[in-house]
């Protein structure tokens, strides 16, 4: 007889005692627990600095808390490659847990990429892979607990009194018996350790660049300097000038659009997680314990969503950055 699978119990107990501790530190029913009143945290666009002292000297260059996440996000998918390619060398026929999804996904962007890119698959593929696991993982730091609520306390003109603080934990207000008129006028802020780095324009607008120019190198690769005349094509501008006019203009449209999937690729991403991470701050600020749990599954989902949607759209553009200019016409006409 087969053994039955041995149930995680302690699952449910870990989750319970989660939500014990939340009642117990931020409600305060019954008289038990300590009540503590969560504030939102401020809101940044640019990440904020941890040091004053510039990275190997260079002016301007400081440590923030998106080029931590950053790093993270980079050991993250290196610690998910080498965990594939031991699997793969270990001679296992099915990988399991971790690995196993990630060859599972790995699977489901070459299928795709093969359909959309056809000979060119290879080539694209590691590009689009590559991609799409960066941004996941930068996208899925942002739901590690105590991401962007633990760091460090400086004092800021819009923040908020510092009444009670505990050894790294945020700033909150409120609390029985502590008067705020006491204090001498400071207020405080917190910049955190982490931060996901897909909430960083920064971050956001040079992928976007890499993959921009990445779709012109294959275009270069697959035909030539024939590729230009997809942007500056006067081939009939003398012999035809109506459609001449037409394709000259047609040219000058699709250069602009080359620069405008600079902005598109960049401000999508940025504004769906950067929204993403302001609404779990409102939503934790409102009601810190049950309600953050269905918005977690949310961003889960949108994070997955927009790194699929970044690495498909620049795989697709690349795939037809190596079809010539007018090919299908000239092969309707042909027939």
């Amino acid at each position: 007889m087969s053994e039955k699978p041995k149930k995680r119990v302690w699952a449910r107990w870990v989750v319970l005692a989660a939500i014990i501790l939340g009642l117990f530190l931020f409600t305060g029913f019954f008289g038990i627990g300590l009540g503590i009143a969560p504030i939102m945290p401020h809101v940044y666009l640019p990440g904020e600095k941890l040091s004053e002292t510039p990275i190997l000297g260079i002016e301007g260059f400081y440590p923030t808390n998106t080029l931590v996440g950053l790093g993270l996000a980079n050991l993250i998918v290196i610690l998910l490659a080498v965990g594939v390619s031991s699997g793969v060398k270990s001679g296992k026929m099915v990988l399991t847990g971790i690995s196993g999804a990630v060859e599972a996904l790995l699977e489901m962007l070459y299928g795709i990429t093969e359909g959309t890119a056809g000979k060119w698959t290879k080539q694209i593929f590691p590009w689009f892979a590559t991609i799409t696991l960066l941004v996941l993982a930068a996208n899925w730091s942002g739901l590690v607990p105590g991401n962007e609520t633990i760091g460090l306390i400086h004092e800021y003109k819009n923040g908020h009194p510092l009444i009670q603080a505990g050894p790294l934990t945020t700033i909150w207000e409120g609390g029985a018996g502590v008067d705020v008129e006491s204090y001498d006028g400071k207020k405080y802020a917190v910049v955190p350790f982490l931060r996901p780095v897909s909430t960083d324009l920064n971050f956001t607008f040079a992928l976007a660049v890499v993959a921009v120019v990445m779709i012109q190198v294959f275009g270069f690769r697959s035909q030539g300097m024939a590729y230009m005349t997809k942007f500056w094509n006067t081939k009939t501008l003398f012999s035809k000038p109506i459609f001449g006019v037409i394709d000259f203009g047609v040219g000058i449209l699709e250069l602009i659009s080359e620069f405008s999937k600079i902005l598109s690729f960049a401000f999508r991403l940025f504004g769906n997680m950067f929204a993403g991470a302001v609404l779990l701050f409102v939503i934790g600020s409102l009601v810190p314990v049950f309600a953050q749990a269905m918005f977690y599954l949310l961003e889960f989902f949108v994070g997955l969503i927009q790194a699929i949607v970044f690495g498909m759209l620049t795989m697709v553009f690349m795939a037809q950055a190596t079809q010539g200019h007018g090919e299908h016409h000239e092969e309707e006409a042909h027939a």
